[in-house]
């Protein structure tokens, strides 16, 4: 398979970059909070054998340009997320969103209707409960065991990229975030993947998630950790091609 290339669009003023690889119909990644495209290898080169899968770095993540004030909310990300995708030709196109990115992922759903055609959020944090950053912290810590310590480096190459303020400002905004009724909102097909050993999702977490998107499909994989996409690469990648086959014909 092609190792892939690297796409650079000027959006808002900001080289904004994804890493595309595969063939077919397009789906998109959003990385979690503080993430970066290179972390996403495993389940890219995966969903990568049925589309052509371009894995978003946000400003200020990976090798996209950021500003001291941009972003500093999840909303910038989102506004930030659909002018790239308006870019690049990308509208309407399914959606994957993983941990802050799944979060994301529904703002867009909800607020840029027309920007989503189907969604995957895997791991998704923060909606609807929003717990405190020292919390975050303590669930973030205790999952750190649990995956892969090949994904040490390539993680805190990304968390220094990033850096400490801009991660600290994304995750206090978590606790504003999605006051209002957004998740009803969401009218796309949506994909709920939760990992049975995951400390940072809550199955309560899950279940509003599930509630208030009352069609949403949930696939559980037993023993997965918060890092899905990195320790369960295959299954991910099945349970999505197999989602986007039922819904997007």
């Amino acid at each position: 398979m092609s190792r892939g290339r690297a796409l650079y669009l000027q959006v808002n003023g900001l080289s904004t970059h994804a890493w595309v690889r595969g063939s077919g119909p397009p789906l998109v990644v959003l990385p979690g909070l503080g993430c970066a495209s290179w972390m996403y290898v495993r389940v890219s080169r995966e969903l990568a054998r049925s589309r052509t899968v371009y894995v978003y770095d946000p400003p200020g993540h990976g090798h996209s340009e950021g500003m001291r004030q941009l972003p500093v909310c999840i909303e910038q990300l989102t506004d930030h997320l659909a002018a790239w995708l308006d870019a690049a030709g990308l509208r309407g196109v399914p959606i994957f969103g993983h941990s802050l990115g799944g979060e994301v992922a529904f703002d867009l759903a909800a607020r840029y209707p027309q920007h989503a055609g189907a969604l995957i959020a895997c791991a998704p944090t923060g909606v609807p409960e929003n717990p405190s950053v020292l919390a975050q912290m303590a669930r973030l810590m205790a999952d750190l065991p649990r995956e892969r310590p090949q994904l040490a480096l390539p993680g805190m190459r990304a968390y220094l990229r990033c850096g400490p303020r801009r991660m600290l400002r994304l995750a206090q905004d978590q606790k504003d975030h999605f006051t209002g009724p957004l998740l009803p909102r969401i009218k796309v097909p949506t994909l709920l993947v939760d990992g049975t050993s995951d400390p940072v999702i809550r199955q309560w977490t899950l279940d509003a998630i599930r509630n208030a998107i009352p069609d949403a499909f949930v696939c559980e994989i037993r023993g997965g950790t918060h890092a899905l996409t990195d320790t369960f690469p295959k299954t991910v990648a099945r349970y999505t091609l197999d989602f986007l086959h039922t819904v997007m014909r």
